[in-house]
């Protein structure tokens, strides 16, 4: 009996086993996601929910994960302007613990509603943030 048990655990460890350092979607989890004026020692100093766009010459979209100790994989952070894709980077995720960011230059007249979008490698949005810019 304890043999018929263990065929789902042992079954889930060989097919972890056999592809070291892919995450899927569910393994990473996003903890904090901003859109920041500025980073500062690894973090963001704010959180922008309405700002001008001559008052900054840059934004960032700062994201924290935590995810299983040998993580090795990819995200994009995905910024949309009034729901047109403006800018995609693509930025390494890895280990348990990780924090990364995308850098947008902000030029004069870029008015609208703005987002940035965390998209895994199977393209499933893992959060999002919204501002606006006047």
């Amino acid at each position: 009996m304890i043999r018929t048990r263990m065929l789902p655990v042992i079954a889930a460890l060989a097919a972890t086993l056999a592809a070291p350092g892919l995450s899927r979607a569910g393994d990473l989890k996003i903890t904090e996601m901003a859109v920041t004026t500025k980073i500062v020692k690894g973090n963001p100093i704010d959180s922008v929910r309405r700002i001008s766009s001559t008052s900054v010459k840059a934004l960032y979209c700062f994201t924290r994960f935590t995810a299983p100790e040998d993580t090795d994989t990819t995200i994009k952070q995905v910024w949309y302007l009034n729901d047109q894709v403006v800018a995609e980077y693509e930025l390494p995720v890895k280990g348990a613990h990780w924090r990364t960011y995308s850098r947008k230059a902000v030029e004069k007249g870029n008015s609208g509603e703005w987002r940035c979008d965390a998209v895994d490698r199977e393209g499933k949005v893992l959060k999002s943030v919204s501002f606006r810019m006047n």
